[in-house]
């Protein structure tokens, strides 16, 4: 009954992803036009985040600012829906900047394992796809609570127009038993891609600065790249215009600094904190400030959830 409901709902999305990029942006625009006009959600936790990390912008600078992030974040609503559901090969073409990629090549071929540190800013689904057609990966990703979502997900990360692509992406859980896959992985000189900006489980984490907030903060990048001596390299998919009604974007690769690899965790964190800080500052509008990154606090602080009861 889960696969069948999850393919309903791929069958509805590929409905969507068909309609012309102009139709899907302005769909966008106007789902967040509505998020703003209800202050849904989405709207609340970028509000809070924003008050947060940036407490010294002028209101009206801050609901500048929020109104282009929910611009944002609704148009990649529309445009994951449409990478999702069409070829890999056809969403490629939207890449009009490559930056960096022969430090992804050497690491590769320096036999060492590579890990893709790959921060919510941008489009990361179309870097995926980048990555799944540049060489096999295996991608950590913290399991959604529907297993409907999750058998739908499975659907639509797979390139149904090249089914030997989905050999080349595995997707390991983020769960203490599959951990061991990406040791092994990385140990035998492969590819690992993690999301490091997501809050873990309380104990499975360290505090560091993200913004000037104290955020809670994965070690478990940090373990993998000193343990196996993996090489760090950050990779993200920035919009840089729109031609002619379709988006447009920049990809870009580079190295991580050398901290993130200390074996000390709470060096490991302030490190990678503060590089994916510098990515999400390139431009504030295109990171991810709907995501509650800010729910538990240092024990101790006396500080409260930031988003209860609001």
């Amino acid at each position: 009954m889960n696969r069948f409901a999850a393919r309903l709902l791929y069958f509805v999305a590929a409905l969507i992803g068909r309609l012309p990029w102009p139709v899907l942006l302005r769909m966008g625009d106007a789902l967040a036009a509505w998020w703003r006009w209800r202050d849904v959600r989405e709207s609340r936790v970028a509000r809070i985040n924003l008050e947060l990390a940036y407490p010294d912008l002028l209101p009206a600078e801050r609901e500048t600012l929020h109104a282009a992030i929910l611009r944002t974040t609704a148009r990649q609503v529309l445009e994951t829906i449409r990478l999702w559901t069409r070829p890999h090969a056809e969403n490629l073409r939207l890449l009009r900047e490559q930056h960096g990629t022969a430090l992804m090549d050497e690491a590769i071929a320096s036999g060492r394992g590579v890990i893709i540190a790959a921060p919510h800013h941008g489009n990361w689904e179309l870097l995926n796809q980048w990555l799944a057609w540049r060489t096999p990966l295996a991608i950590l990703y913290r399991p959604p609570e529907s297993e409907v979502v999750e058998h739908f997900l499975n659907l639509v990360r797979a390139d149904h127009e090249q089914p030997d692509a989905g050999e080349r992406v595995t997707q390991v859980r983020a769960e203490g038993p599959a951990i061991r896959q990406l040791f092994k992985r990385l140990n035998d000189g492969g590819v690992v891609g993690i999301l490091p900006d997501q809050q873990p489980k309380a104990g499975d984490g360290e505090f560091a600065p993200f913004f000037g907030v104290q955020a809670l903060t994965m070690t478990l990048l940090g373990r993998l790249a000193s343990r196996t001596g993996a090489t760090v390299l950050f990779a993200w998919c920035e919009r840089v215009d729109t031609h002619a009604g379709h988006p447009g974007f920049a990809l870009h690769i580079q190295r991580a600094p050398a901290e993130v690899s200390d074996p000390d965790p709470k060096i490991a964190v302030a490190a990678l904190n503060a590089a994916v800080e510098a990515i999400a500052r390139r431009d504030p509008a295109q990171y991810q400030w709907t995501y509650k990154r800010y729910t538990l606090r240092p024990p101790g602080s006396g500080e409260e959830n930031p988003y209860w009861n609001r």
